[in-house]
């Protein structure tokens, strides 16, 4: 099948017919799981994830005593593909966790002073935990849509007596940007989007690239062994801009699904 996907490509082809910078078919659903504070299940293709938000008291980091904090965790559970294995994190998990976290931070989705409440003492810790369901390629943009989808639904949990009431909300969480994050792959000299699983053992190399509504790119990640030419990169950054957009409009409260 490596063969087979790579043959295609290179004759400016794919496995299920799609074109090079085509999204498989994607579908988003807001408040999955109702006992978290925000959360939910995005699916590209056969690719599906879920998104949870808890929101926790913390203390403020030492060098932003200021600001709440944000932490964005992933579970590569056996159930998703037969490649993950039960145990601690794998470096390929915390990698992808952490690319979604750079997105997130850096796009400053979340108004982290606003979750201040106590400089240097205490103040609202922001929990993003991804739950892989099943691997078929891309998770970095499924889960990256997951995670900003469920932090838009997010409410923040009362406090009384300086103790967590989740029988009740303040309000939603502070938001002031929606961040989308988008993977070009090369394969040869091609270049493509939402590879599935066959693909993504030809890639090249592949670039994740966050960009804010204004347009401005705020993260960006490069993966595998191959390299990339400015003159890639630039190609990259078209297609992002062009596809971003795409994205976005997934982003929108209630259940989404595209052909």
């Amino acid at each position: 099948m490596r063969s087979y996907a790579l043959e295609l490509i290179e004759k400016g082809k794919r496995i299920d017919e799609r074109k090079f910078d085509e999204y498989r078919k994607i579908e988003v659903i807001p408040d999955y799981v109702k006992n978290a504070e925000g959360s939910a299940f995005v699916r590209f293709g056969n690719t599906k994830i879920i998104a949870g938000v808890k929101m926790e008291l913390s203390v403020p980091f030492s060098d932003t005593p200021d600001e709440g904090t944000l932490m964005v965790s992933a579970e590569f559970t056996p159930l998703a593909s037969p490649d993950f294995e039960a145990g601690p994190p794998r470096e390929d998990a915390t990698e992808f966790a952490r690319i979604i976290d750079r997105g997130v931070r850096e796009s400053e989705m979340i108004d982290l002073k606003k979750l201040c409440i106590t400089p240097g003492e205490k103040g609202w810790g922001v929990c993003v935990d991804l739950h892989i369901i099943n691997n078929d390629g891309n998770l970095v943009d499924c889960g990256a849509l997951a995670a900003v989808v469920a932090l838009l639904t997010a409410k923040m949990p009362k406090l009384k007596d300086d103790k967590i009431d989740r029988s009740g909300f303040e309000g939603p969480l502070p938001v002031s940007q929606k961040p989308v994050t988008v993977t070009v792959c090369k394969v040869g000299q091609n270049f493509l989007l939402d590879p599935n699983i066959q693909e993504e053992e030809v890639v090249d190399a592949r670039l994740s690239v966050a960009v804010r509504e204004d347009g401005r790119i705020c993260a960006m990640q490069k993966q595998g062994p191959g390299g990339l030419t400015m003159k890639d990169i630039d190609t990259i950054i078209d297609m992002v801009m062009k596809k971003s957009e795409e994205l976005r409009k997934f982003m929108a409260v209630g259940k989404t699904k595209a052909k």
